[in-house]
């Protein structure tokens, strides 16, 4: 005989509804922690190589800070619309829910293809002092900027595809959350390595 008990259901009673799981929500934070965390170490290293340097860092470079502070507007104008994509799936509405999409992945194509306007203007070598710790700093987070963009252009054929609603829509959470972390790191990168030079 066995210890557990049996529980007769009544063919009129539903069967309880169990609550969703979320592992895509829960893998893409972890995965996020572990890349802000690196891009963390990264700049944290810089950091600490140029203050040990002194006033000799990036002196044979002029940067301007016109090209970074549109990046940073433009990157913030993206979270604005990961948002509305966020907002527009939570409530059915797929027409403002593709709208937004589109218009985050045209602002992050927008952003990558300022950063390559940048490293062009700034003319930084990996033969420099500076260049290897620059560019794993900004280009560690371009790579994260266009992981964010091959991430969302797949959850919005997905979306396309009918696999998201009010509903299900974990995919275009899971999108944001990584879309966020990139947009909250720019900031940080705009300040440490751009502005404080």
């Amino acid at each position: 005989m066995s210890d557990t008990p049996t529980v007769a259901l009544d063919s009129r009673t539903p069967p309880p509804i169990l609550p969703r799981r979320r592992e895509l929500l829960f893998g893409t934070a972890f995965a996020t922690a572990g890349a802000v965390m690196a891009l963390a170490t990264l700049l944290g290293a810089y950091l600490a190589t140029r203050s040990a340097t002194g006033d000799a860092w990036l002196s044979a470079n002029n940067i301007e800070l016109t090209q970074p502070n549109m990046m940073l507007l433009t990157i913030g104008m993206s979270a604005v619309t990961m948002q509305w994509a966020v907002w527009s799936i939570n409530r059915d509405d797929r027409y403002h829910a593709y709208l937004a999409l589109g218009v985050t992945l045209v602002l992050g194509a927008a952003f990558v293809n300022q950063t390559s306007f940048l490293y062009n203007l700034s003319a930084i070598t990996i033969v420099q002092a500076e260049g290897p710790l620059f560019y794993a700093v900004t280009a560690g987070h371009l790579a994260m900027v266009v992981a964010g963009l091959i991430f969302l252009a797949l959850m919005g054929f997905r979306t396309l595809g009918g696999q998201f609603t009010s509903r299900q829509p974990d995919g275009i959470g899971a999108a944001a959350i990584f879309w966020y972390a990139c947009v909250a790191l720019y900031p940080v990168i705009w300040f440490a390595v751009y502005v404080q030079k």
